[in-house]
């Protein structure tokens, strides 16, 4: 169990880890959004930028692309990362009934029968999909756009190989939280996120928080 719980660990280290650099996307995506609605709508900036010798690398049409580039690049990076944190949206009208190793088992065979063997699949055609793209020396749609757009398409793969690797995390998991010992399950129970009850638990101990300070205060004001 041992050994199979450190495989998981490093399974869910790297989506992890790449899922929170790439959140630092969400600055430079911003900041081209932001220059590229001033420098469109202040005719005063656009003329201005036009007479630069080197405005071919901000026009408009680039700064468009760059947008969608950083935007899908950022969700593509993020898919993995926020499974782990149980940041998907997830549809429970039952699951949420559930006691948490029944709802243990439904993840279990969720990820078994469904994601991954999705995922697995959607990769293979994400690599053919990239190599058509090499092949084709892709660029923009547009003459002024981003060439070599194969570079952006290519993270279709290293984000859905980041979401393979941690439902195989998760899967390995849940397989120790439903057959092994008890404390190796009390271990891994740390490290799952998938319960519907725990944000109802964080809820709970918020608002008694919440409660607790509003009676201090109010026997302050007393």
């Amino acid at each position: 169990m041992s050994s199979l719980l450190k495989v998981a660990d490093v399974l869910d280290r790297i989506p992890r880890a790449l899922g929170k650099t790439a959140a630092w996307l969400i600055l430079p995506l911003i900041a081209i959004i932001m220059f590229d609605v001033i420098t469109r709508k202040i005719d005063y900036f656009r003329i201005g930028l036009s007479e630069l010798t080197w405005y071919w690398l901000i026009e408009p049409i680039k700064l468009q692309d760059m947008e969608w580039h950083l935007h899908g690049v950022l969700l593509l990076m993020s898919f993995g990362f926020t499974y782990l944190m149980n940041g998907h949206v997830r549809v429970d009208i039952f699951r949420e009934k559930l006691s948490r190793r029944n709802q243990a088992w439904v993840e279990f065979w969720g990820l078994l029968v469904m994601a991954m063997p999705y995922l697995i699949l959607v990769t293979y055609f994400a690599i053919i999909f990239v190599k058509i793209s090499i092949q084709q020396n892709e660029g923009s749609e547009s003459l002024t756009g981003i060439t070599h757009r194969y570079i952006v398409k290519s993270f279709t793969v290293v984000g859905f190989t980041l979401a393979l690797s941690a439902v195989v995390a998760t899967f390995i998991r849940l397989g120790v939280f439903l057959f092994g010992a008890p404390a190796a399950r009390a271990q891994v129970e740390r490290d799952l996120h998938i319960f519907a009850h725990e944000d109802e638990e964080q809820l709970e101990e918020e608002a008694r928080i919440v409660v607790q300070e509003a009676e201090s205060a109010h026997r302050g004001e007393r």
